[in-house]
């Protein structure tokens, strides 16, 4: 995959649905009721990167004060969504240890990776930073994760929803009706190729999270080292 032409294709379409109001607002961002919970392999950006994306947050959010934008706590990159969220689903449900272990084996190649955060993307119901990858390590460790599970027997939704092959971290999602639409897209325009900087990875989380990973909600399961 092209990530340049898939960022831009993205971007595109969801500029265009947006400003036919045809865009998704989230409902459940601040419910109570929500109980989807599932486990996830994630990358933290640097705090570097992380300061820079709230920095255009903070631009925004004074267009659009109402809309849900992500805390530094709560920023990541998904690897591989293991077990996506839905209702019901609980820890003491699976055997952790034989994950971990799983994980583990899947991580057992030469990985030297950096990302790039650099402009913003769009979907129908959210903004995105765009990832790039200085190689084909996460791609790697994505495949390795699909052959791995695909022979177990373990409680397991990769690519349910979709096959994962970007390195984007959502930041904003609509939770609100867009009140000043012509200006907020504007801003976005005027960050679409900002250099948020790059970061070698160093580690791959494991954790138990909600939906939108707030760190209330979020429990660190294992930390794997790179």
């Amino acid at each position: 995959m092209n990530l340049k032409d898939h960022y831009n294709a993205l971007y595109t379409e969801s500029i265009q649905k947006i400003s036919n109001d045809d865009y998704q607002i989230d409902h459940l961002i601040d419910s109570p009721l929500d109980k989807r919970f599932g486990i996830t392999l994630i990358i933290r950006p640097s705090i570097e990167v992380k300061n820079k994306i709230q920095e255009f947050l903070n631009k925004i959010k004074v267009i659009e004060p109402n809309q849900y934008y992500y805390k530094n706590s709560d920023i990541h990159i998904t690897v591989m969504s293991i077990i996506s969220c839905y209702d019901g689903f609980q820890l003491k449900d699976i055997n952790l240890s034989e994950y971990i272990k799983l994980i583990n084996q899947s991580l057992n190649c030469n990985i030297d990776l950096e990302i790039s955060f650099k402009g913003i993307t769009a979907s129908p119901s959210c903004l995105m930073v765009q990832g790039f990858m200085n190689n084909n390590s996460l791609n790697i460790i994505r495949n390795n994760l699909r052959e791995n599970f695909k022979n177990t027997t373990l409680e397991q939704s990769i690519d349910k929803r979709y096959s994962i092959q970007t390195a984007h971290s959502t930041v904003c999602r609509f939770s609100k009706k867009l009140n000043q639409k012509s200006e907020f897209l504007k801003s976005i325009e005027h960050f679409r190729n900002y250099d948020f900087g790059s970061f070698k990875v160093k580690n791959l989380e494991l954790v138990y999270n909600d939906w939108y990973q707030k760190e209330k909600h979020v429990k660190r399961l294992f930390d794997f080292s790179i």
